[in-house]
């Protein structure tokens, strides 16, 4: 595209609408019209100008508007999707790795879980094709920003204060007519009495005032970028971490993305009140329902890494420290805090059994099935022996003849077994419930009979650390303001003219609330003696409705 050259002799960049010296206007459609645009003072954007090179057409790509609203709504439905399964740090899996997450989307949703998993929406703030539309969103953000700010800024510091004629009786407020020959300097005086900036030029004025309200949405998208920019950050390791660590009482696991810290849990507690209090608090909702909670917390003691420990051993652990997680009350360490937030009691951990003889109730021997590790194989007494060839931690029924397990949690726990004896050398196939137990193959000469089970309590913790708070904090900070900024302020402007023959010209625009800007005009008008003017919008309005109410 060529540069415009206006009547008046400016040189316009390409693309120019309004010529940024006079203020005619440079193309045919802006000539026809009756309101001039004034929407970025008629200046030219680089979007709207260039589209030859790759760079033109990615950068015209995300100056849209259009786009980036695209980009809100996939990311606002990719939210939502990723509400419809529990995330994955708040799956319980009885050892946390890729291995049994994927295993558990696939046992207990099906086909529906495995391919949620395969797209990552188990993980979805981690996911790449997630961070890659947060990156595109921000992109979009500062292109579009730039694209618009540039020019705007450009025409407002340039601002001139004679117009061209076809400029003034184009603006949505206009007037003209015979005024005394002071006008100029009394409405220059009222004018700055209204704190508008005053600038005079031969027989011109122009006055403006709050002109810091048209940055009001670039303040918004500098916010926003300020704000994804803490958000992308989340991503990077060692700046959030948000897991969530399930443990048993007796155990000790590694903290997930803690390197070198371990915790151990010594006991878990709930108190709960029973409506004995003195002063009788909770008595009604205890009656109720039975029980509320009053505490529950767990006993932990942290560990770390000792300095000449190798990475992931667990054995070389040096203690820091004791201390009761309660709700609201977190353990605290290195830039961590780790929260009690959920717990769940006497979740089986162990199963006893006896080998008996059916028909004479002899035993070979006791074995011990952990229902957290299974060992595969058990040796008894006189060569007896029990192999387990499936272990199904949340048995849940037959499908093809096959036992499916609902969740890895040792909620229901079946086994299949082969049973060795002296008695019987080819061996005996069971598959064993709680309460029931299945001889696929018909009548068994002999059974693992149930003697107890060891139960323990768990723990829901959870773990946190956010170094992106600061940033996040003030890119809301940033967006408020511009929030402000472009709501509450709006920009103000007149132009005056007085022509040879002493009649007066004047002018108005505002971006926003005309009837301030009217408010205003009216003072001045009252005080200069300045030229009736009028509202062409609303003349156009009720022309068009005239004209619609005479067509009917």
């Amino acid at each position: 595209m060529e540069k415009k050259q206006c009547q008046c002799g400016h040189v316009n960049p390409p693309g120019t609408i309004l010529c940024e010296s006079c203020g005619r206007s440079l193309t045919e459609k802006e000539q026809n019209s009756k309101l001039v645009d004034m929407r970025y003072e008629g200046t030219a954007r680089r979007s709207q100008t260039y589209n030859k090179s790759i760079i033109d057409k990615v950068w015209n790509f995300f100056s849209s508007v259009k786009v980036g609203i695209g980009i809100i709504v996939a990311l606002l439905v990719a939210a939502a999707v990723g509400t419809i399964l529990p995330q994955e740090q708040y799956v319980q899996v009885p050892v946390r790795n890729e291995a049994t997450i994927k295993a558990y989307y696939s046992d207990v949703y099906g086909e529906v879980g495995r391919i949620y998993h395969y797209l990552g929406f188990h993980d979805l703030y981690s996911s790449f094709w997630f961070i890659i539309l947060v990156g595109m969103l921000a992109i979009s953000l500062i292109i579009a920003s730039l694209d618009r700010f540039v020019p705007l800024y450009r025409s407002l510091k340039n601002q001139r204060v004679l117009r061209h004629e076809s400029f003034m009786n184009k603006q949505r407020i206009y007037g003209k007519g015979q005024a005394p020959e002071d006008v100029l300097e009394k409405a220059e005086t009222k004018l700055k009495e209204l704190k508008y900036n005053v600038t005079l030029d031969k027989n011109g004025l122009l006055a403006e005032k709050g002109r810091f309200s048209r940055w009001g949405p670039y303040v918004n998208h500098i916010g926003l970028i300020i704000f994804l920019f803490g958000v992308m950050l989340r991503m990077m390791p060692g700046f959030y971490v948000d897991e969530t660590l399930w443990i048993r009482e007796g155990e000790t696991r590694a903290i997930p993305e803690a390197p070198g810290y371990a915790l151990e849990s010594k006991k878990f507690q709930l108190e709960t009140y029973t409506g004995e209090e003195k002063d009788g608090a909770f008595s009604e909702a205890v009656d109720r329902v039975g029980s509320v909670v009053k505490n529950y917390q767990t006993d932990i003691v942290l560990y770390k890494k000792a300095e000449d420990g190798l990475p992931g051993e667990m054995e070389n652990m040096e203690e820091v420290k004791e201390y009761p997680i309660r709700v609201n009350q977190p353990l605290k360490f290195d830039g961590f805090a780790v929260y009690q937030m959920d717990y769940k009691q006497n979740e089986l951990k162990a199963m006893n059994f006896a080998l008996t003889n059916k028909e004479s109730g002899d035993s070979l021997g006791e074995l011990t099935i952990d229902l957290i590790n299974p060992e595969k194989f058990y040796e008894l007494e006189n060569g007896a022996t029990v192999e387990l060839k499936g272990y199904y931690p949340d048995f849940s029924g037959f499908e093809n003849g096959e036992p499916q397990t609902a969740t890895p949690l040792p909620n229901n726990p079946g086994f299949l077994v082969e049973m060795t004896t002296p008695e019987t050398p080819k061996g005996e196939t069971s598959f064993i419930l709680i309460r029931n137990t299945i001889e696929p193959f018909g009548e068994n000469q002999f059974k693992l009979e149930f003697q107890s089970a060891e139960t323990r309590n768990v723990s829901g913790l959870t773990v946190r650390k956010d170094k992106t708070l600061p940033i996040l904090g003030l890119g809301g900070l940033i967006f408020m303001i511009g929030v402000a900024q472009g709501m509450y302020f709006n920009h103000r402007r007149f132009w005056i003219q007085q022509k040879a023959n002493g009649e007066i010209v004047l002018a108005g625009h505002t971006n926003k609330n005309w009837f301030a800007l009217k408010k205003d005009l009216d003072q001045v008008s009252e005080f200069a003696s300045l030229p009736a003017y009028s509202d062409q919008q609303e003349d156009i309005e009720m022309r068009m409705k005239k004209e619609g109410e005479e067509a009917l």
